[in-house]
């Protein structure tokens, strides 16, 4: 019996396998196509990557679904009788996530072209404040759920007065690596050209940014561990085995209105109210005590290639729609300027889908009129899987982009 247990409860810490999953492009361009996604959504547990569920795709929108291999067979068999154009993009999901970091030999600590795992970069935010404590400060914002520090990085130079911030977070989904290490980019770049680069020294002189460089901790410690496909957080769920809320959907803006499930084991649930993730609440909660000073909001997920502003939880033009607009094409054209990535800019509901709960509509109803949603790389070649050889050409240009808004800000305090 001991021997018994003990082979189960190995057999739970160990990884997750991909072996044999495969990840389909879908191009639904009737009403058949969406109803027969649907369907295979609710009747077969599938991981739609894009949309988030399958109860938000429409037609002509492209649906990115990962099939494990046991419902291959079966899945493969409907979706050639429906006649939709098919596209594999990842052949084998398994070789895909050990092809996601590249093979030079690993690194002793922390590395900016590499994936980190979270006790790497526990470390890393320690010891860049403490290097750097003329332009960077650490504070705790408060602790997951699992009880994991949650550093934010304030970067600036201090001159002993307020000054107008940007707040900016990564890592709200736990599967999106690509996001936390673009935070960690920035709090370097940004210490690093400090005196060299007069455009960020004078960013860093009269304003300052809070970084919070990893939001979903637990989640992301868990795509290391066990699961690197998981999205949520990892909280316990009343009455029900299903782990986990979207922490993006979470927040009181419309709250589990639209495109948000009231079903804890689904990968968009709301959760059992506005704040019910103690993640949220910390991160609310420092915005709404420093709402006085924080002028822009930028949170950042992936992929899509999209930069995203309110409203995603209703059709309504936000008041500042037009420059917001603005700023974003503005934005967006920065970051082309140095590898030709196309971004698509708009807001969220109509650019993509109708979403509650966001932090992003959350931030600008509360006030902070400059608030957006970095969707990063790619369109669906690797999806969450980016390789670490593009960690690098992102980082780059989404710097460019996260400049051109701060700038803008800083031009147009109000």
């Amino acid at each position: 019996l001991f021997l018994l247990l003990g082979l189960v409860a190995v057999a739970l810490c160990e990884p997750i396998t991909f072996v044999g999953d495969k990840v389909l492009q879908l191009k639904p361009i009737n009403d058949e196509h969406v109803t027969i996604i649907r369907e295979l959504g609710e009747k077969i547990k599938l991981d739609f990557w894009k949309p988030r569920s399958a109860d938000l795709v429409s037609i002509d929108m492209t649906v990115d679904i990962h099939v494990p291999a046991a419902q291959l067979a079966m899945v493969s068999t409907i979706l050639q009788q429906s006649d939709m154009e098919v596209k594999v993009m990842i052949d084998n999901l398994q070789e895909a996530v050990k092809g996601q970091m590249d093979n030079r030999s690993p690194t002793k600590g922390h590395d900016y072209t590499k994936y980190n795992s979270w006790a790497t970069i526990n470390d890393w935010a320690i010891s860049i404040s403490s290097a750097n404590p003329d332009l960077i400060s650490r504070q705790s914002i408060g602790n997951t759920y699992e009880g994991r520090t949650m550093h934010l990085l304030k970067i600036g130079k201090n001159t002993g007065s307020n000054k107008p911030a940007v707040f900016m977070d990564c890592g709200f989904h736990a599967r999106e690596w690509i996001t936390h290490a673009f935070c960690q980019w920035f709090v370097n770049e940004a210490v690093s050209t400090y005196g060299s680069d007069p455009d960020m020294t004078n960013l860093l002189d009269r304003m300052d940014f809070f970084v919070l460089p990893v939001f979903n901790i637990d989640g992301y410690e868990y795509t290391w561990n066990r699961d690197r496909m998981w999205r949520k957080t990892r909280s316990k769920n009343s009455g029900s085995s299903c782990i986990g809320t979207d922490p993006n959907r979470n927040f009181n803006a419309g709250w589990c209105t639209v495109g948000a499930s009231s079903n804890p084991c689904s990968d968009t649930y709301c959760g059992s109210s506005p704040e019910s993730e103690i993640e949220s609440k910390n991160l609310a909660n420092f915005i709404r005590t420093n709402k006085s000073v924080i002028k822009a909001y930028l949170t950042v997920h992936s992929y899509s290639q999209l930069l995203l502003f309110p409203y995603s939880y209703k059709y309504d033009l936000a008041a500042h729609h037009s420059e917001l607009m603005s700023v974003s094409q503005g934005a967006i054209a920065a970051l082309r300027s140095l590898y030709g990535t196309k971004y698509t800019s708009g807001p969220g509901a109509a650019t993509i889908y109708p979403a509650a709960g966001g932090s992003d509509d959350w931030a600008y109803d509360l006030g902070v009129k400059y608030s957006y949603t970095f969707e990063l790389r790619d369109e669906g070649r690797y999806g969450f899987l980016l390789p670490e050889s593009q960690i690098k050409p992102t980082c780059e240009e989404t710097m460019l982009a996260v400049k051109y808004i701060a700038n803008h800000v800083l031009n147009n305090l109000y």
